[in-house]
């Protein structure tokens, strides 16, 4: 299994489930219309560890994506991984990590790594709202993480994005589907025991959703905590006309509304 190292023990916990996730990912395989799907915790691993290595425990929200996009987390290996947000915000670059490349790529979407000039929007505003809001990475991570519930990118034969809630749960090659959403539940309820969040926040109603559906099948912590609240934000996608009217200030509202603070720590 892939390790990180030198890590502290909730760290280490928020890895295992990355590695163990990766490893019953790789394995899985897709019928149409799944004709691609990367995998950037393999072939992308040193930056997604890079990536972990800025987690700490109880923060005041754990956001919760989708899965990678075609210009973000699957040529970076980082949630919302825009590379331009990654190498200048976060400080993951080619200097420190090592980007590969899936098996199989589709001829309209190979994997660039830092070299990809395409910006994804969705990250690009949503490291953005974390610079104006915190100021820098630092900053940030101590208030907030971010872990997506799917660590695959898949594409039709044209090149089509496919997101995970778009995946046929009847029929041929339902199966590898359930066992996606079983694997990345398991990994969804191991991040978040590894760090205790306050708060679990979807980014969009699929995320929210399955992180309602994952706590409440988690048993009681052990130090009687209680469980995360969860809630909505609207999706980064530029695919939401609502998105696309302002997005950050958005949020701010949202997470207002929530309840949700952030104070010094």
């Amino acid at each position: 299994m892939k390790r990180c190292q030198n890590k502290s023990s909730s760290q280490a916990a928020l890895q295992h489930a990355a590695a163990t996730l990766a490893h019953k990912c790789g394995e899985m395989k897709f019928g149409a219309p799944v004709a691609f799907t990367y995998n950037p915790l393999e072939y992308a691993w040193s930056a997604h560890c890079a990536f972990l290595a800025r987690a700490r425990m109880r923060p005041t929200v754990l956001f919760v994506g989708m899965n990678p996009g075609p210009f973000g987390m699957a040529q970076t290996g980082v949630p919302f991984g825009e590379v331009a947000s990654v190498r200048d915000f976060l400080g993951i670059d080619e200097r420190t990590v090592q980007i590969g490349a899936p098996m199989r790529m589709h001829p309209k979407r190979p994997v660039e790594g830092f070299a990809c000039t395409r910006s994804e929007v969705s990250g690009a505003r949503v490291w953005s709202w974390a610079r104006e809001r915190f100021g820098t990475a630092d900053a940030f991570f101590r208030h907030a993480f971010i872990w997506n519930w799917c660590p695959l990118a898949f594409m039709s034969e044209t090149g089509a994005n496919l997101t995970p809630d778009k995946l046929p749960r009847v029929g041929r090659g339902s199966a590898s589907v359930r066992a996606l959403e079983s694997a990345c539940d398991e990994a969804l309820a191991a991040a978040i025991d590894a760090l205790e969040p306050e708060n679990v926040v979807g980014f969009g109603a699929f995320a929210a959703e399955r992180a309602q559906r994952v706590i409440d099948a988690m048993p009681p912590r052990a130090s009687a905590a209680a469980p995360p609240r969860v809630h909505k934000v609207l999706h980064p996608s530029p695919a939401s006309p609502a998105a696309n009217r302002g997005w950050a200030p958005q949020v701010d509202q949202q997470l207002a509304a929530a309840g949700i603070m952030f104070g010094e720590k």
